[in-house]
């Protein structure tokens, strides 16, 4: 009975920790999923030599930028040598939303990283309710975030 306990107390504190997440971007701005409640988060894990990444950064620029869907996106570049290449790329694909250079450690806050571009998708009430490993469309995200009829 109490290794079933402990078992069920630990799945709720790994759960719990996945829920919430601080990162810093490369700003200097702290970003927590907590500060975003009541919106959609999309936590985009990407890298600058990854082609199905780069295909997906113009739809998540027009995801950010509008303000109707009630959506934020975070990029969080992985796998990368120097973080000033990481910066001028962003700055060369004209990423409007935070970057952040992140690393194994940040990313586990989030969930597992299996493969680039992995996206965590989190309701306006802080639940992570989609997880894609792979390339990402505008319209899939819309689709998944537009108000229920």
């Amino acid at each position: 009975m109490m290794k079933r306990a402990a078992i069920l107390i630990c799945l709720v504190l790994a759960s719990l920790s996945a829920q919430a997440f601080t990162m810093v971007d490369s700003k200097g701005k702290t970003h927590t999923l907590a500060q975003y409640k009541g919106k959609w988060v999309l936590v985009n894990f990407w890298a600058t030599w990854c082609p199905p990444c780069l295909e997906e950064i113009p739809d998540l620029v027009s995801l950010h930028e509008n303000k109707k869907n009630n959506l934020i996106v975070l990029g969080v570049a992985m796998d990368y040598r120097d973080p000033e290449t990481v910066l001028q790329f962003s700055d060369q694909m004209m990423v409007s939303y935070p970057v952040i250079l992140g690393d194994r450690k940040m990313a586990a806050q989030v969930g597992s990283i299996p493969g680039l571009p992995t996206t965590y998708l989190y309701n306006p009430q802080g639940k992570v309710v989609a997880y894609n490993v792979g390339a990402l469309t505008r319209e899939a995200v819309e689709r998944y975030i537009r108000p229920k009829k």
